[in-house]
């Protein structure tokens, strides 16, 4: 449906795919309607029927049809302010349960670190949604997260873990016709100084509203080929080269 609706083209989501069935951890950005939540639900759709899969939601909106599920979910403080459960206990627990995968709703608040700590730390294929307008304010949301921690974390050994920890983030939006696209898919590189070093790897071109009002526009391969594809291909994961060729 996403093909149909223009969401995504079936070189993107051949990649996607790929990110996904090779445990790659992805994180999804975007406004308020964005519809994250059901391109996190689409992702989590490629995740093999035999892998242990935690889900940690604020509310229960994802609807996952694999056979090994277990799904957490927060709750409020009682009247006397008792017995709370947040994110971030959830994010602890979930360790414990010998996850496979963990799919983070929304990162939110302090759970952020506990994240790149399991992200870091064996369970890859990780999947989680956050607030941001772009690729780079996805990561500075996440460093204020982290800071929410309370832990006095240098900068750069933040950076470092938060590049070593995503291996990718996508980034949709809610267009001015109500059309939602996936307007980045960005890789992240590394660290160069003090920098977490992206590179694009499809965006969506804008040019401009057709006769009807509707934004017309076109997916672009950006011509790099991802670093994590020599990952993928290790797994026995293929795909053409002529996906990522930049069309003219």
């Amino acid at each position: 449906d996403l093909i149909g609706f223009g969401t995504i083209t079936e070189e993107v989501a051949a990649v996607l795919q790929a990110m996904v069935k090779g445990r790659l951890n992805i994180l999804i950005s975007g406004g308020t309607g964005s519809g994250k939540t059901t391109f996190l639900n689409i992702l989590s759709g490629f995740i093999p029927n035999d892998e242990r899969i935690v889900t940690i939601e604020d509310a229960a909106e994802l609807q996952l049809q694999q056979d090994h599920v277990v799904r957490l979910e927060t709750r409020p403080p009682n009247m006397e302010g008792m017995g709370e459960i947040t994110q971030r206990d959830l994010v602890r627990n979930a360790l414990r349960m010998r996850p496979e995968r963990i799919i983070l709703g929304e990162v939110r608040q302090a759970e952020a670190l506990d994240m790149l700590q399991a992200m870091n730390t064996g369970h890859d294929g990780s999947l989680a949604t956050i607030h941001a307008n772009s690729p780079r304010d996805a990561l500075v949301r996440l460093e204020t997260m982290v800071a929410m921690a309370g832990l006095n974390i240098p900068d750069k050994a933040l950076r470092h873990q938060i590049a070593s920890a995503i291996h990718a983030v996508v980034q949709v939006a809610r267009l001015k016709d109500g059309s939602r696209k996936m307007l980045f898919l960005n890789e992240i590189v590394g660290m160069e100084g003090e920098v977490i070093v992206m590179q694009e790897i499809f965006r969506f071109d804008m040019q401009g509203l057709n006769e009807e009002g509707k934004l017309r526009g076109r997916f672009r391969a950006t011509g790099i080929r991802p670093k994590f594809m020599s990952q993928l291909e290790a797994l026995g994961i293929a795909l053409p080269n002529s996906v990522f060729r930049e069309n003219a």
